[in-house]
């Protein structure tokens, strides 16, 4: 497994974490969830053009 397939499987597990449809983190909103959405998706950019 490459450093950036496991970047993004962790991305993946913590968007669902932090999704706030769980009853420990709906008081948090969509904070979090938009962090770690766009951690992702700066990953698989990175990714795509070979940096990673």
């Amino acid at each position: 497994m490459t450093l950036g397939t496991l970047l993004v499987v962790v991305l993946v597990i913590g968007v669902i974490a932090v999704a706030p449809n769980w009853d420990y983190s709906r008081r948090w909103g969509y904070g979090p969830a938009g962090l770690v959405s766009t951690l992702l998706v700066i990953v698989v950019i990175l990714l795509l053009f070979g940096k990673i």
